[in-house]
């Protein structure tokens, strides 16, 4: 049989594994299927930073007292914590090219890691369904605007949205559809090709808000509401850490599932240089560009525009065809790659044998679009929170078990066997189903308070709560370590 840990990328012997286990989407990715490059790697990067939710990020900071330059550099900061886990993680996917829910097996067992894989997956179909949404309004804000307003009318019964934002928003979801059918070659090409035009059309937006308004206007020389003699003096760092911990978790989810795209890497290299150049500079760069042209539009428009489908709006002219067909690109391609793929291995691992990586994409559209994204809008901030003390403890356990456990070594075909090494107890590893709950237990009354299950906690656990992504992902991981010596696996 081939040994993948001596021979990375190579496939083994499907004579001796379980056909339950995998199907062809699984396996590991050969080596002409390995045409990432960095080049590959960054635009995916950028394809998904550039997007509406992200644009609205600083807006949050700045709404919450800091300054233009504190959200930035609190960005930029949350980012390049995230890369750490995001490269750590993303090396497995590199060395042997096995995707994400493939991978939890070595921590959770072939049965255990369906728990994890959903939830990981059901989180991806809410921002699938945000995302869609999105891209669904500005799609209905081109029309309407082109047709004098005709679109405008009542809210339908139980949607509480009209007849034309939802068709635009099912239009959306149906465009998504074509390219879950083409495969990840597709988004591949999609995101290449898209990068470039969107970081154009974010420095074009910039420059017209400067020419326009005649420098960046007040907004940017404004200080921090936590400065000397300001209201809130003293207060930022009480703001500082929760809003460092929902920046985190924006992309805790890709840190998870990262090896889905790094399995088509060419090089470690590649994936490594990929991720540094594609994610914290341009997610800095695009928070810069949101502050600086809202700040742009109150000289402009007289009042702060953060959205920029309102914005675009508010253009009017041919400006508005151009700035809403690149939102709608930009929405498309963070979709496709941030909130499809993870997803759709998820859900294919329930069942491989039945549920390929096609189907599994035809699981979440699905569902995205029953999940009333509309009003799920509007609690961003407040879910980031909230499903980065989920997150934090699956990669805690992940880089526990592939670094401190197993240094960075893998039998990949006991990956596919109901018998193997990884199998546990009848298929589950429950030192990481109980590392698991140890790792999310710290973090649950913060969260009942937060989804407004409860009513209050003690000060120790709503201060443990702003750090939920950190605490979550240390005490999973210590408790794997040591649960895996306490039960000798």
């Amino acid at each position: 049989m081939t040994d993948a840990t001596t021979q990375p990328g190579a496939r083994p012997d499907l004579a001796g594994l379980d056909p339950t286990l995998y199907n062809e989407d699984q396996l590991p990715t050969t080596a002409a299927e390995r045409t990432w490059g960095w080049v590959s790697i960054a635009a995916l990067w950028v394809g998904m930073v550039v997007c509406i939710p992200t644009y609205l990020l600083a807006s949050y900071l700045i709404d919450s007292g800091m300054s233009w330059d504190q959200a930035v550099t609190t960005i930029l900061l949350a980012n390049a914590i995230v890369l750490i886990p995001m490269v750590l993680v993303g090396h497995a996917g590199t060395k042997y090219g096995i995707p994400f829910p493939v991978l939890l097996r070595s921590s959770f067992g072939p049965a255990g890691a369906k728990i994890p894989a959903v939830a990981r997956g059901i989180v991806a179909c809410g921002w699938f369904g945000i995302q869609t949404w999105v891209g669904g309004s500005a799609i209905f804000v081109i029309l309407n605007t082109l047709m004098g307003g005709a679109l405008a009318s009542d809210p339908l019964p139980i949607l509480g949205i009209s007849g034309g934002e939802f068709a635009c928003f099912v239009a959306f979801w149906a465009l998504h559809v074509y390219f879950i059918k083409n495969g990840t070659e597709a988004i591949r090409w999609l995101e290449t090709y898209a990068a470039p035009f969107l970081l154009a059309m974010g420095l074009a937006l910039l420059y017209w808000a400067y020419v326009n308004a005649g420098g960046f206007g007040e907004m940017l020389s404004t200080p921090s509401a936590f400065d000397a003699g300001q209201p809130r003096e003293g207060e930022f760092w009480q703001v500082f850490w929760p809003s460092l911990t929902g920046m985190i978790g924006f992309w805790a989810t890709l840190a998870l599932n990262i090896p889905d795209f790094t399995r088509h890497a060419r090089s470690q290299k590649d994936q490594f240089i990929g991720q540094l150049v594609g994610l914290p500079i341009p997610m800095a760069l695009f928070a810069f560009i949101a502050s600086a042209v809202t700040s742009a539009t109150v000289v402009i428009y007289g009042e702060a525009i953060w959205d920029p489908i309102q914005l675009a709006e508010r253009m009017g002219g041919a400006s508005i065809l151009i700035a809403l067909f690149a939102l709608i690109v930009a929405t498309l391609t963070t979709n496709l790659a941030a909130n499809v793929v993870a997803p759709a291995h998820g859900f294919a691992n329930l069942a491989p044998s039945k549920i390929n990586l096609k189907r599994g994409g035809y699981i979440t559209a699905g569902i995205g679009l029953v999940m009333f994204p509309w009003v799920l809008v509007n609690h961003i901030v407040g879910w980031l929170l909230a499903y980065s003390a989920l997150l934090g403890p699956i990669a805690g356990i992940m880089l526990a078990d592939y670094y401190l456990l197993r240094k960075t070594k893998l039998k990949v075909a006991d990956l596919f066997k109901s018998d193997g090494i990884y199998s546990g107890k009848n298929g589950t590893n429950w030192a990481g189903v109980f590392a698991l709950i140890i790792g999310i237990l710290p973090n649950l009354p913060g969260f009942l308070v937060g989804v407004g299950l409860s009513d209050g906690t003690s000060d120790f656990f709503a201060t443990i709560y702003t750090y939920a992504w950190f605490v979550g992902l240390f005490v999973a991981g210590a408790a794997y370590l040591l649960l895996s010596r306490v039960m000798a696996r």
